[in-house]
């Protein structure tokens, strides 16, 4: 895949469909990878006219590892937050907005649509409020305003996503680790089928797997807080969706997303967890296209 120079960093991507077709951007979730997004899912949207971009994050898959002296005390960060106290991060949600903008401006492209899913979407988010000018429209998928009181996710989830591998060098136990938290997050109404699901992140595994990135984009997170008056600011009309069943950011932190940008739609879907199962690739992609196009969003049941 290519990459190009952009915010100071080297970052990887992906281009699809004709490039003189309007531009949807996608902007993938904590240590996830652009492979993450399903080709099923990019397809269906180039299919739909639109060229899709994909590409990884800073301190994620092939793009640029950010250089720090040591690895985040996660724990101190999430107390500091607590108590208000000043939390330093090598780099913030504002950055990887901005890595966005520059990842367009080296593509030539001057307006997008925005997507992105679970950290994904608050970088979008970030993205709609700092640089209004670049984007079209706003798709916010199973993330967040920074509200902690609506994105406790539950004991099962959290220690799924942030417990260890039985012995972090072994790619084997690795890709066991990760198979086994998604089957916790996942779409209990639209499980996808284990040897699937063990495949795809193999793959990532093989591609790229880099904890210490993982780390500082969590710290990110952590440092930028509640950012609820910033999505006040938000003029781009937004679609915010949200599994019902999300047990890692639960469907209040949609809704709390959702109440809080101007003339924001919401569209809850009940089953989905904290994932983009296969089963529910075209109706996501179906309401995406919708809501680029600006036509009506289709009848969901949950909203």
């Amino acid at each position: 895949m290519p990459a190009v120079a952009a915010n100071g960093l080297h970052l990887e991507y992906e281009s699809l469909g004709d490039p003189r077709a309007p531009a949807i951007v996608l902007v993938m979730g904590l240590g996830m990878q652009l492979i993450a997004w399903p080709d099923a899912f990019c397809a269906d949207l180039v299919a739909r006219g639109f060229r899709v971009v994909r590409f990884d994050n800073r301190d994620c898959g092939l793009s640029s590892r950010i250089a720090a002296r040591r690895r985040p005390n996660l724990l101190l960060a999430v107390t500091a937050a607590r108590l208000g106290w000043p939390l330093r991060a090598p780099y913030t949600l504002d950055d990887m907005a901005a890595d966005t903008v520059g990842l367009m401006d080296a593509l030539g492209i001057d307006r997008a649509h925005v997507v992105g899913a679970s950290l994904g979407g608050m970088i979008a988010q970030v993205m709609a409020a700092r640089f209004p000018r670049r984007v079209l429209t706003l798709t916010s998928i199973m993330s967040t305003s920074g509200n902690r009181r609506a994105s406790r996710g539950t004991r099962a989830a959290m220690q799924a996503i942030f417990g260890k591998p039985s012995d972090p060098h072994d790619p084997e136990a690795v890709v066991d680790h990760l198979v086994r938290a998604f089957g916790v997050i996942g779409s209990p109404a639209f499980p996808t089928d284990k040897a699937e699901l063990r495949e795809r992140i193999a793959r990532s595994v093989r591609r790229a797997h880099y904890p210490a990135g993982i780390a500082r984009q969590l710290l990110a997170v952590i440092a930028a807080g509640d950012r609820r008056r910033q999505l006040a600011t938000i003029a781009a009309p937004t679609l915010v969706i949200h599994g019902a069943d999300d047990p890692l950011l639960p469907v209040a932190a949609g809704r709390d997303t959702a109440k809080h940008i101007p003339g924001a739609k919401l569209l809850v879907i009940d089953g989905m967890g904290h994932d983009l199962p296969p089963a529910l690739l075209p109706r996501l992609a179906e309401a995406i296209a919708a809501h680029c196009a600006g036509a009506s969003l289709p009848a969901a049941a949950g909203v």
